[in-house]
């Protein structure tokens, strides 16, 4: 049951390569936070236009342009092998950097008495789970595509508990994309079922913990 699915060929490949990149972990914080931005009737209520711009472009800059940058440069500098951080050796100081622009986002959302809780919650979830993940890192290539859509379904799951919003179609739609991405990542990567369970326990239980703390 913990074999290494083989790689396939065809129609099943494109799709899943696909999938993987639209729904890459550094992409999450900023997919997460737009729903809370946009679509959320109760987090942003009385925010103009331009705030709610600002708002997505901290966390822009700090979740993905910041963590693309460093990726970019280890590469360009010889730290790592590939920029798609194949093997556990290279993503050993990603997780680092990116853990301190986590921390650093979740900071500035915490300083802010403007923006409500769930936003450091969250941002405080990413930060343990890449924190967890480093760890995890020395024993096995735990999936950080698993692990960022486990913290963004965990944070689903946290709001739908606080009754400010229906959450059944989001959190329908959500559960079928994680359901496509940890399957793209079994079809196209040497991840095991180990590697994508651990992955999502991961982000789930890190944003229960980050709201145990915050909110």
């Amino acid at each position: 049951m913990d074999e290494v699915l083989k790689k396939p060929s065809g129609v099943i490949r494109l799709p899943a390569i696909l999938i993987s990149y639209i729904f890459h972990p550094v992409f999450i914080p900023l997919y997460a936070i737009a729903f809370l931005v946009f679509v959320h009737p109760g987090y942003f209520a009385g925010f103009s236009l331009q705030s709610k711009y600002q708002t997505l472009l901290i966390t822009a800059l700090n979740t993905l342009f910041f963590p693309l940058l460093s990726i970019g440069l280890l590469k360009a500098l010889g730290f790592i092998q590939s920029v798609f951080l194949r093997t556990q050796k290279d993503r050993i100081i990603p997780y680092i950097a990116c853990g301190i622009f986590y921390f650093w986002t979740f900071t500035v959302f915490k300083e802010q008495s403007s923006f409500d809780p769930v936003l450091s919650s969250f941002m405080l979830g990413v930060f343990l789970a890449s924190s967890a993940a480093l760890i995890a890192n020395i024993y096995f290539k735990v999936s950080m595509h698993a692990i960022g859509m486990g913290g963004w379904l965990g944070l689903f799951i946290i709001i739908s508990n606080s009754n400010s919003m229906l959450m059944t179609w989001p959190l329908s739609i959500l559960m079928l994309i994680t359901g496509l991405v940890c399957s793209a990542r079994l079809f196209l990567t040497d991840h095991t079922q180990k590697d994508i369970y651990s992955g999502l326990a991961t982000g789930l239980l890190t944003q229960w913990v980050a709201a145990m703390v915050m909110m």
